[in-house]
């Protein structure tokens, strides 16, 4: 049995989803190729290399994709939705390993945690990419669905342009009502 590379991307954004992937390759005879050899943490690759690496991945790994809402995030909170998605992919996934990148691994008993894996460990960096571009997509995808907030653009993240347009407009569907921010607070004066 192989290696689980587990990653997300949305933890942060102020609306939409949280998206969890965990990968685990096929494959173990494709260290010398090049498209293995580039994979790194999504976040420096650019829009169009995570895109061309997301179909190759999705064709020589196993993975599981979890989705969780803003409405999931608001109701169960951050640390549940989290340990939820992990969780799932362990037991839809079976590893010899289960490798997540960041610091804690919210109790969830064999999995392993380490910083900054989706730079280190090429399972974690094909996780990152699979969740990163399938986040990405689900905004741009709804963005048509609430073209004033655009967030084919921001993603969801919390942008100056994104706190000027929910100044403007209100929180929508989408928004993650249980995310204070500073900028939105009324004051007394």
């Amino acid at each position: 049995m192989a290696i689980c590379g587990i990653d997300e991307a949305g933890r942060g954004p102020i609306a939409g989803p949280m998206v969890y992937v965990g990968v685990i390759f096929k494959n173990l005879d494709i260290e010398n190729k090049e498209w293995f050899k580039s994979l790194t943490d999504s976040k420096k690759l650019s829009a169009k290399k995570r895109k061309e690496l997301f179909e190759t991945i999705k064709e020589n790994s196993i993975y599981h994709i979890v989705f969780k809402s803003n409405n999931e995030i608001d109701e169960k909170g951050l640390s549940q939705c989290i340990k939820e998605s992990l969780m799932e992919i362990k037991e839809t996934l079976k590893a010899k390993e289960y490798l997540f990148d960041g610091n804690s691994n919210f109790g969830i008993e064999g999995i392993e945690t380490i910083i900054k894996g989706d730079a280190k460990i090429k399972e974690i960096s094909a996780a990152s990419i699979l969740a990163k571009v399938s986040r990405d997509r689900f905004m741009i995808e709804i963005a048509n669905k609430y073209p004033e907030y655009n967030f084919a653009k921001h993603k969801g993240y919390i942008t100056k342009e994104h706190i000027e347009l929910i100044k403007k407009y209100g929180l929508c569907e989408i928004h993650r009502k249980s995310y204070k921010l500073k900028a939105l607070q009324k004051t007394l004066f």
